[in-house]
């Protein structure tokens, strides 16, 4: 539900679920009826076979259907320069579906951070300021939060982006250089994907504010163009 109140108080849109159903989507009907695609974090990781490597820890859920859906998802909604918003898994799946790979376990690699929420805290613990990240300067997220170089957020994540797909620009980096977010740099509009979750208490966090604001009026921008009508303000 957090998601969609995040959509809907953040964005100021009308939030579509998409079931997982992989191969049994038209998407191009799908795709033609909205305006923008926001991918959601998960409990569940991205299956490594889809980059290349074998599974680590059978331990950690995994969400085939999730990937058979949301992998190709996000090739066609770039495809048709749809704006895209991902968070968390999402942002693991942009960089899966475009060619890059994850760290199955950050916090097993040298020089890294263990990026993972505490277990047994309460969830205002676990959702709590976590890590610094640093924006790059010039950067859509930069742009977006209007100038800021420096932010605070969540960390909820075993996985983590090792090597970043072609087209893709680092955004933001964690103190141990992680990369925490990126945009797509061909991408006609609003493509962002951050590795934290801007969606708890959104209301109270004047960043992750800006940041669903921009989503939503790049989804209006689309809708207008669409329909060829004039140009809305980003």
């Amino acid at each position: 539900m957090k998601y969609v109140d995040a959509i809907l108080q953040g964005a100021a849109c009308l939030p579509l679920i998409l079931p997982a159903l992989g191969e049994r989507i038209d998407w191009d009907a799908l795709l033609s009826a909205v305006d923008g695609v926001m991918l959601t974090g998960s409990p569940s990781n991205v299956h490594p076979s889809h980059f290349g490597q074998t599974v680590r820890n059978p331990a950690l859920p995994l969400d085939p259907a999730r990937d058979e859906t949301n992998l190709p998802l996000v090739r066609a909604a770039l495809e048709r320069g749809l704006p895209l918003f991902a968070i968390c898994r999402g942002m693991q799946e942009v960089n899966v579906a475009l060619g890059g790979s994850l760290h199955q376990a950050v916090q097993e690699n040298p020089g890294f951070n263990d990026h993972r929420e505490g277990r047994g805290l309460s969830l205002e613990e676990q959702y709590g300021p976590a890590h610094a990240v640093t924006l790059i300067e010039g950067g859509l997220m930069a742009q977006v939060l209007g100038g800021v170089t420096r932010i605070s957020v969540n960390s909820l994540h075993g996985q983590g982006i090792d090597r970043l797909a072609p087209g893709l620009r680092v955004e933001a980096v964690a103190e141990d250089g992680l990369v925490e977010a990126y945009s797509v740099e061909s991408a006609p509009g609003f493509a962002l994907a951050v590795q934290w979750h801007p969606e708890w208490r959104l209301t109270d966090n004047p960043v992750s504010m800006k940041l669903y604001a921009a989503f939503g009026a790049a989804c209006r921008q689309y809708q207008l163009q669409k329909k060829g009508g004039a140009h809305a303000d980003l």
